[in-house]
């Protein structure tokens, strides 16, 4: 909902930008906030991002010590309740508190690993793929229910409900299983693993699976392990140091400026700000198909490099575009916004990779922290197109071409197993993923390669 409480108001409201049809008079006139106060609806999305990197911070770690499930969850149930209260805001205080939590609950589940740590390796890719593809069905179908919903309360409310639902089948979603053993819960993880078994039909090699021969199988991974785990250990030891500056450069630039640059920018191309929305997540569709043929063949880390470059590129050639070309620069934006699109793929699959399993949840969720660091200072940025237009667009141009150039210093994790341990990634010469053994369990269940 960012994207659209930031730009679908009328002139004159809360949400700035030009008039657009069928949209109800919002918050002006009832919390007496008027057109001067455009640094008002920039520091409301400020205080939304602020809160996003909270979430980011906080809940990663908690992923990492209470379980995938379990901070699931909770996300879904904050994310109902906070965006519920924020349909019924009193005043503007109140909106930005509530907008502040369902921001952190965001990064709950937006973050959630769980997926990736049950994906066998040479199906990782075409995963997080097919996640991705039901974001951008959302974004579009999010167009379609803004113009029949046009009441910002309203709208707000009908996107917020579906999150109990959420909530009720997410009992039903399995723990990772490989997240269980090395916590010492091997006796759930045979459980877990066992459950999984039976849904695939495997149900004679489920029952061969026992809490001893799970403890051999990982005999090295929890020798390596030490009772608990802080966000120092992402800087503690040489090569998890390198890969946590690299990636924190790679998620500032992507989503940072670049990304969120744009989502705010949609009403000043010329064009009805739904169709726009849709354009904008229909192209997330070729994107995506050609970024995971590209992670599954060529790599993982040229593919971030040349998605997050052409997205810089085509972004400051819009600069030298003039504005009475509308159509050559809402082009140019579609095709940056379709280059962010396949990077968001590429940094999500690469990040999980990277980071072994006691560590993971937390350096994504603090990649995804740098990346909101941006998210609050890009609409401040925007604001100063008042007197250099140039410039925001320079910035979000630019970004991600720095991000491409720290992509380059990151090794490569195509058709590597995911680590488990620090001392596995700090004893390989060539980074993550290489000289290492599989996890066996997952194979037994005729996975494939974990």
């Amino acid at each position: 909902m960012d994207g659209w409480m930031d730009g679908r108001k009328g002139e004159g409201h809360f949400g700035g930008g030009k008039d657009q049809t069928n949209l109800t008079p919002p918050l002006s006139p009832q919390w007496d906030l008027v057109c001067s106060y455009r640094q008002l609806r920039q520091m409301a999305q400020s205080i939304y991002m602020a809160g996003v990197l909270v979430g980011a911070l906080v809940l990663g770690g908690l992923s990492d010590k209470f379980g995938r499930k379990a901070m699931l969850m909770w996300s879904y149930l904050q994310l109902g309740v906070m965006g519920t209260c924020t349909a019924f805001a009193p005043n503007y205080a109140s909106y930005c508190v509530f907008r502040f939590a369902g921001g952190m609950a965001l990064s709950g589940f937006g973050l959630s690993i769980a997926l990736v740590e049950w994906i066998p390796t040479p199906y990782r890719a075409v995963t997080v793929a097919i996640t991705g593809f039901a974001y951008t069905l959302g974004q579009i179908l999010l167009a379609g229910l803004a113009y029949a919903v046009p009441h910002w309360r309203w709208l707000q409310l009908t996107v917020s409900l579906p999150f109990f639902v959420f909530l009720f089948y997410s009992w039903w979603l399995a723990e990772s299983a490989r997240w269980l053993v090395l916590s010492g819960k091997a006796e759930r993880a045979v459980k877990v693993l066992q459950r999984v078994a039976r849904i695939n039909k495997k149900k004679e090699e489920g029952e061969k699976i026992t809490v001893e021969n799970l403890r051999s199988n990982m005999k090295e991974e929890l020798a390596g392990l030490k009772s608990s785990y802080t966000i120092s250990d992402l800087v503690r030891t040489p090569v998890i140091r390198h890969i946590f500056f690299c990636l924190s450069i790679v998620w500032w630039g992507w989503a940072g400026f670049s990304y969120y640059g744009l989502a705010m920018d949609l009403q000043n191309f010329g064009v009805s700000i739904y169709l726009i929305q849709v354009i904008f997540g229909a192209v997330d569709f070729p994107a995506k198909v050609v970024v995971t043929v590209s992670l599954s063949y060529i790599g993982r880390r040229v593919s971030l490099m040349v998605a997050l470059f052409f997205a810089g590129l085509v972004i400051i050639a819009n600069i030298f575009v003039p504005t009475e070309l509308q159509t050559v620069r809402t082009a140019l934006a579609v095709i940056g916004k379709g280059c962010l699109s396949a990077s968001f793929n590429c940094v999500f699959l690469y990040t999980t990779e990277l980071y072994p399993t006691p560590i993971r949840q937390t350096g994504l969720g603090f990649g995804s922290t740098m990346a909101r660091v941006g998210g609050i200072v890009a609409p401040l940025v925007k604001m100063m197109d008042e007197y250099y237009p140039f410039l925001p667009p320079a910035v979000y141009g630019v970004a991600p071409i720095v991000a491409a150039v720290a992509a380059g210093f990151l090794p490569e994790t195509l058709n590597a197993p995911l680590p488990d341990t620090i001392e596995e990634v700090e004893s390989s010469p060539e980074g993550p993923g290489w000289g290492r053994r599989s996890w066996r369990v997952p194979a037994a269940l005729g996975w494939g390669r974990a």
